[in-house]
């Protein structure tokens, strides 16, 4: 059986396409402006290289990270549709940072150990930068 130039071709870009597909999946937060009224606020995607946290902080014009108020569990890949329940009240017009952290450190698995500043459960980074995103509470 012969196989012809283009079926090797075909063949050649599909397996690239693939590949391409299962290793392009950066640490990423999703998400926009939205009503937290009702104690929770979401992201439409988050994608993580491993099991870990999406953790949502306080912040305001400055961007740093401040204290946190509500986290939800992630699984390593696309998690669509993540959901924290706000663990203080959060008024319209807040800034919030919702941010990627990881499950590393600290003395049990599938327990959210963080605390500002510490290296249990942290944030990760890429290229030196948080993965996050910033919403205003509506």
């Amino acid at each position: 059986m012969k196989i012809s130039t283009i079926t090797v071709a075909i063949l050649a870009m599909t397996s690239s396409l693939v590949f391409a597909g299962a290793h392009s999946m950066s640490p990423t937060v999703e998400a926009t402006d939205q009503d937290v009224s009702n104690g929770i606020v979401s992201a439409r995607m988050v994608n993580a290289d491993a099991n870990g946290w999406m953790v949502v902080h306080r912040t305001d014009a400055e961007m740093k990270p401040g204290p946190v108020v509500g986290y939800a569990p992630i699984r390593k890949g696309g998690n669509i549709d993540v959901a924290a329940i706000l663990q203080e009240s959060v008024a319209p017009g807040d800034m919030l940072m919702l941010m990627v952290h990881a499950e590393d450190g600290g003395m049990a698995k599938g327990i959210f150990e963080y605390t500002l500043g510490a290296t249990e459960d942290g944030p990760i980074r890429v290229d030196g930068k948080l993965v996050m995103t910033v919403i205003t509470a509506q």
